[in-house]
């Protein structure tokens, strides 16, 4: 990877601290990699179950787990999730490995009425719809690149650097564009909130109703 390459699973990871409520009991990290997202979640929620099928993400992910996260090796479509559990569901740049129309259902029975879920996912290019985001996102790309690593020079921190581990981290392209994926959350869970993000991403949104 060049000098400029920074992981935008990093940068997402910020936006999807901030759909969750500010303290948590119970939180679930779908597809959690190498646990840098769980970790951050350790410091808002009592509890987190981190879940990962892959063995070398789950082995990378214990080496930072503080001790109120639970990583386990699973896979949530075959995993029994309790009923009304979580306070959030929480998956950034996992979802889009799994069928939407089997893992959203699942995701909802498992939260608790009020929680959250906060997805960010790759969807497939939609052009010529989506020009403007995959324009901006490849002028964005140098830009931020060159900021970051500007940064981790002069200021220290990581400021989005790849880490090691990314290079064992299974990769799978989005099959769904966000137009699907917003026809298909729309269905399984009204009111859920779709948009395409800048970076080669989507987001998704949605509240459980309280009187569920």
């Amino acid at each position: 990877m060049g000098a400029l390459s920074w992981d935008h699973n990093a940068y997402y990871e910020r936006m999807l601290m901030r759909q969750l409520p500010w303290r948590c009991r119970r939180v679930l990290d779908v597809g959690c990699g190498a646990g840098s997202l769980a970790a951050a979640l350790a410091s808002r929620a009592d509890h987190v179950d981190a879940l990962d099928r892959s063995p070398a993400m789950i082995e990378q992910a214990r080496l930072v787990a503080p001790a109120n996260v639970s990583c386990r090796l699973a896979d949530v479509l075959l995993e029994t999730l309790p009923a009304a559990h979580y306070d959030a569901i929480v998956s950034n740049t996992a979802l889009h490995h799994m069928p939407l129309d089997e893992v959203l259902p699942r995701l909802a029975r498992a939260l608790r009425p009020g929680g959250v879920l906060a997805v960010v996912a790759l969807p497939r290019t939609d052009l010529p719809r989506e020009l403007p985001a995959e324009a901006c996102a490849a002028i964005g790309e140098l830009l931020f690149g060159t900021a970051f690593a500007i940064l981790r020079a002069t200021a220290g921190g990581r400021w989005c650097a790849i880490e090691p581990s990314h290079a064992i981290m299974p990769m799978l392209d989005g099959s769904l564009t966000t137009r699907q994926v917003r026809r298909q959350a729309s269905a399984l869970l009204p009111g859920a909130q779709v948009r395409r993000l800048v970076f080669w991403r989507y987001s998704l949104q949605w509240r459980k109703p309280a009187d569920s």
